[in-house]
């Protein structure tokens, strides 16, 4: 792969279809049905977490599919994709691009580079999940094909808000010349749509739309409040 490249045709909508395995959608074919509604619907992609949902989501759907691994590993804060290993077990699952976590953590802007390099001599695009404008900028030097916001608050240094972080967003718009991928905390059409107008090439919902218990929770929340 000569440089970055973006395989997507039109600026949309990318739906997350992830549950793990403690949540009540885990396991079946729950995750391929949910990802061929979201592409009946529209969504021009489907991120997903592990080789059987790749897979068989893969099957389901004719869009590009963001693979990606999460794994605990003992005494790290890296846990999207974190090794070599996973990034493999993601290619030969036939995902469209692999997520990775690119943050400034661990010594993870070196440990990266070899991930990187593997999903591109592959064949496969590689989307960096950051959390500030500087791992950003790190992540556009490394060589990846998209930037995402998607560790924006999960990172200790990285903003804390409810709502989504549209001044990374806006920052990365302005500095860097890969598609910048609006994900997390995104709950509403109203904020998908601000994500796109601010600059998003693409814009990923998960949870408002395949979380059913994330979502009603919100809604007992709200009628709590009154």
């Amino acid at each position: 792969m000569n440089g970055p490249r973006d395989i997507f045709t039109v600026k949309g909508l990318i739906v997350s279809c992830q549950a793990l395995a403690d949540e009540p959608l885990h396991g079946g074919d729950t995750m391929a049905k949910m990802a061929r509604a979201a592409v009946s619907a529209g969504a021009i992609g489907i991120r997903t977490n592990g080789v059987v949902d790749i897979v068989k989501i893969k099957q389901e759907v004719d869009v590009p599919v963001i693979g990606l691994i999460k794994k605990d590993i003992e005494g790290s804060d890296i846990f999207i994709t974190p090794t070599i290993d996973e990034v493999k077990a993601i290619v030969m699952a036939g995902a469209d691009i692999v997520a990775l976590d690119v943050t400034d953590r661990e010594g993870r802007l070196d440990a990266v580079k070899p991930l990187i390099a593997y999903a591109h001599e592959m064949g496969v695009a590689v989307m960096a999940d950051i959390s500030t404008l500087d791992e950003g900028l790190a992540a556009e030097q490394l060589g990846v094909d998209y930037i995402g916001t998607t560790l924006s608050g999960y990172t200790s240094y990285s903003r804390q808000a409810e709502e989504p972080d549209f001044e990374l967003l806006r920052q990365l718009v302005e500095k860097v010349k890969v598609p910048v991928v609006a994900e997390g905390r995104i709950w509403t059409p109203e904020d998908a749509a601000k994500a796109l107008a601010t600059g998003a090439a693409y814009v990923v919902v998960g949870s408002a739309i395949t979380r059913p218990q994330l979502i009603t929770a919100r809604y007992v929340q709200a009628l709590r409040n009154l």
